[in-house]
């Protein structure tokens, strides 16, 4: 298998959440997008943190029994967040996905969210630079 690179098959298109976000303004854009979570980032277009779905159903539940104001995406959000550069290798980070159970992962250059690569882009990108071994009779 030839080096194959994240920069050829992340998603440009990110859904980052802004760190002045509530959870009620999270939840909307997952369900709207239909993602499991997304990067949160400051102005300067710096990965924060990340907020999943799993991260806001306490706080929704919260909102929904006591009528609270819903709280900023900070008070959830996972603040050590793994990313990846757009030259890291796609074995490289299919190799990470063994280890750690995040399904996505912000890509980040020169300090910015330029990207996400999740794990269907992973495994996409492992068939279509594998095809060989499938192709096989």
């Amino acid at each position: 298998m030839h080096s194959i690179l994240v920069r050829d098959y992340m998603q440009r298109d990110t859904n980052a959440i802004s760190v002045s976000a509530n959870i009620a303004e999270v939840v909307s854009r997952l369900v709207k997008g239909k993602i499991p979570g997304a990067p949160v980032i400051d102005d300067k277009k710096t990965v924060v943190g990340f907020v999943s779905e799993q991260d806001c159903i306490k706080e929704m539940l919260n909102n929904a029994m006591f009528c609270d104001e819903p709280p900023s995406v900070t008070k959830v959000m996972q603040t050590d967040v793994l990313t990846v550069t757009p030259n890291t290798s796609i074995v490289e980070i299919a190799q990470t996905m063994l280890k750690h159970k995040p399904k996505i992962y912000p890509v980040v250059d020169d300090g910015k969210l330029v990207g996400i690569i999740n794990r269907s882009l992973i495994l996409k990108a492992l068939v279509e630079n594998d095809e060989d071994c499938y192709l096989r009779t």
